[in-house]
């Protein structure tokens, strides 16, 4: 072989070379330790007292109380919206869904202008480049416009629905998805997406994955299977009773999940999260799908503790204490940056991420609050969380029975009222008269948060006036 033969056969196999490095996705982290695999699994309007261990008493959730036993529960775990489409928007982006204007649930229709703005990055897109697998199982409500749906958002799978509801059973609505094609579920949703979730772990065990399990359990419509029925007929309030049978079907779902990662033998390179997307819907002391929020008051919807505190659960065999419950504020906008931190993966200051890596706090390595205030804002309604005390505008339908809210001006509103929450977390005794000070101060600092963001983009137009009345 001549000169140049060898140079350009030189040549060639250095591209070969730098393309194979580009192709293979990493599977190592820059210290050189594996990338964990991360299973974040999303409750919808679970009930914030129906699990063991949140003191759940009538409904067994073995599963779910296991993955407590062994990892960190977060006694003051929040999201950053009351209902399920904002939360999830702030969920994916680290960041305070407001920020880029999607305050409000976006319709049930296709809609080329409703769905989380394509300006916002996702938790998919962002663990793809460091080489993970990325799948969704369940519930999206983030758009249903083909641009928003999740393969375009980060996701290299998706089984499950794009609005906001679904019935369980097979034959009552055909809008399941594969991809982007509809496909026939014969099975009890929640089963089903139990069984996909195994499925995607199953064939992606080889490599780094990342799976949001995303379940409409505990969600309306009220759909059990007569076997699971069967085993709550001591429940005499029949909302209660289907409710119970849902609750079980989630539980056993996570619990196939685990059971796998186990015997696949990932437990322990596998950061595992549960969340609520937020409370249950108790408006008015009755409920809609018979879930209790003890011993918060409020509701979803409301700005209440009971809309927006949620059980929160962080799972990491070897890695985070077992056993342990953390006190501190935290929120689920900081799944983000502690999953991507666990992934190696690091934050860039033009993301203007809200969240925080909570690793070094739920391991008990930093004794300090992980965040100085937490802010809340759905058109009229406010909160803000700094150390115990909650500054809160909520929803009045909460305590106004026949009250009803308008299309035009939104729910009747409280007026601002001052809680203390490590002696009232039931919100009964409203102290904004006796510390009327304090009450000043976290009215000024939501004020200057909420001036910083966008108006909404779909929804209530019109955000009211701030006034302490």
């Amino acid at each position: 072989m001549n000169w140049t033969h060898r140079r350009s056969a030189t040549r060639a196999a250095l591209a070969l070379l730098v393309f194979c490095l580009v192709q293979v996705p990493a599977t190592s982290r820059a210290d050189g330790g594996p990338r964990p695999n991360i299973v974040l699994i999303v409750a919808d309007d679970l009930g914030y007292a129906d699990l063991g261990f949140q003191g759940g008493r009538d409904v067994p959730t073995p599963h779910l109380d296991a993955l407590a036993a062994g990892g960190v529960r977060c006694s003051n775990g929040y999201v950053s919206g009351p209902y399920c489409s904002p939360t999830r928007a702030g969920l994916l982006t680290g960041r305070y869904q407001q920020r880029f204007g999607h305050e409000f649930n976006p319709g049930e229709r296709p809609n080329e202008q409703v769905g989380l703005p394509l300006s916002q990055t996702t938790l998919a897109d962002r663990l793809k480049p460091a080489g993970y697998a990325t799948g969704l199982v369940g519930k999206w409500h983030l758009g249903s416009a083909p641009a928003f749906q999740p393969q375009k958002r980060g996701f290299d799978e998706f089984f499950g629905f794009l609005g906001g509801g679904h019935t369980y059973f097979a034959g009552k609505s055909a809008d399941i998805y594969r991809g982007t094609e509809v496909v026939k579920e014969p099975a009890y949703l929640t089963d089903a997406f139990g069984r996909e979730a195994v499925s995607f772990i199953d064939r992606h065990k080889g490599h780094p994955f990342f799976l949001e399990l995303a379940f409409n359990a505990v969600h309306t419509p009220m759909d059990a299977t007569d076997a699971r029925l069967a085993r709550f007929a001591s429940i005499a309030d029949p909302t209660r009773r289907t409710y119970a049978a849902m609750l079980v079907a989630l539980d056993e779902a996570v619990g196939a999940v685990t059971e796998k990662l186990r015997t696949a033998g990932l437990e322990d390179n596998t950061l595992l999260i549960f969340i609520s997307d937020n409370g249950g819907p108790t408006m008015l002391g009755t409920t809609i799908n018979g879930s209790r929020n003890d011993p918060l008051r409020g509701s979803k919807r409301t700005t209440l503790e009971g809309g927006i505190r949620v059980p929160f659960v962080w799972s990491w065999k070897g890695k985070l204490p077992a056993g342990r419950v953390y006190d501190k504020p935290v929120i689920q906008l900081d799944v983000l940056p502690t999953v991507l931190s666990v992934a190696g993966v690091a934050p860039q200051a033009d993301w203007e991420l809200d969240g925080v890596d909570l690793l070094p706090f739920l391991a008990g390595n930093d004794s300090k609050a992980p965040h100085d205030s937490l802010f809340w804002r759905l058109g009229g309604q406010a909160a803000i969380r700094r150390g115990d005390w909650k500054l809160v505008r909520y929803d009045n339908t909460v305590d106004t029975p026949g009250a009803r809210s308008s299309a035009l001006a939104g729910p009747p509103l409280s007026p601002f009222r001052l809680y203390n929450l490590a002696e009232d977390v039931g919100e009964a005794h409203d102290l904004s008269s006796e510390y009327p000070e304090k009450a000043k101060a976290l009215l000024a600092a939501w004020e200057t948060w909420s001036g910083g963001l966008a108006r909404p983009l779909w929804g209530p137009g019109s955000i009211p006036a701030v006034s302490q009345k």
